[in-house]
């Protein structure tokens, strides 16, 4: 016999782990319907790599590399990995809004894993950093840019920063779960990507920089990732900054992946 405790208990969750990865899709996709609702979601990817391509190479393409066409291959790689690093801050913002209006309670009373709200929302926003890859690369192309490492390295140099966007994502997302608003988890996300990525080698040579702050460059892992980025794409260069990236993501993954599932299920 079912008693109102029995009714009010939420749906038991034993699932398999092909059912989890089904949800965990289907969570994706209802993120990709919002976007399509709102298309605007997507202004900071579409416009963004066209705008700062635009002022980042007129303004200092003559000054640094003396003029446009020399500063392509040095911007555009700098470009892509600034834009889509950035672009993965969406992904704290957008699941604080969705715990605060309360849709992740809705979601524990259907019968699906826990685990698959957060893990959609971590796939779905690969799609971003796939359109602000594209678009940042074909920019660089209309002015001008044309990587000499060819097609299959350049996809091999997006793809790198689109696994190192996805592996910061949980960074964010982290942040997120325990931030109590999401303009607070904006606003942390900002204060930590932009020092790392403007001081870096990302827009100018790191040996046109003071001494002092030469030492934090060399070390910076956005430097690190703008090399492997440069040397695949302007050269079909595999080297140890490629090597040093990949390693980045493990350790990041490795240690904000648990965090934050644990963040999660504690406030879901």
């Amino acid at each position: 016999m079912m008693t109102r405790d029995t009714l009010s208990m939420p749906p038991r969750r034993n699932l398999s782990l092909g059912q989890t990865i089904q949800q965990s899709l289907t969570m994706a996709y209802r993120t990709l319907l919002k976007i399509r609702r709102t298309p605007e979601q997507l202004m900071d990817v579409t416009f963004q790599p066209i705008i700062f391509t635009l002022m980042f190479t007129y303004i200092f393409g003559g000054a640094i590399a003396g003029n446009v066409q020399h500063y392509l291959p040095i911007i555009i790689p700098g470009i892509l990995v600034q834009t889509v690093i950035t672009t993965s801050i969406v992904t704290g913002t957008q699941l604080r809004e969705d715990m605060d209006t309360g849709v992740f309670d809705r979601f524990k009373a259907l019968p699906i894993a826990r685990i698959a709200p957060l893990a959609g929302a971590l796939l779905a926003d690969t799609i971003r950093y796939l359109i602000a890859t594209v678009l940042t690369i074909s920019m660089g192309y209309i002015m001008g840019y044309r990587p000499q490492g060819g097609l299959s390295h350049v996809a091999m140099a997006g793809l790198l920063v689109i696994v190192c966007a996805w592996a910061i994502s949980w960074i964010f997302a982290f942040f997120g779960v325990i931030a109590r608003t999401a303009s607070s988890v904006q606003g942390i996300s900002m204060l930590i990507l932009f020092p790392i990525t403007f001081l870096s080698n990302a827009f100018v040579p790191a040996e046109t920089m003071p001494h002092w702050l030469q030492g934090f460059v060399n070390v910076n892992p956005v430097s690190h990732l703008v090399t492997a980025v440069r040397d695949l794409a302007n050269t079909g260069t595999v080297n140890s900054n490629l090597v040093t990236s990949l390693v980045g993501v493990a350790v990041i993954v490795a240690i904000f992946a648990p965090l934050t599932v644990r963040a999660y299920m504690r406030r879901t």
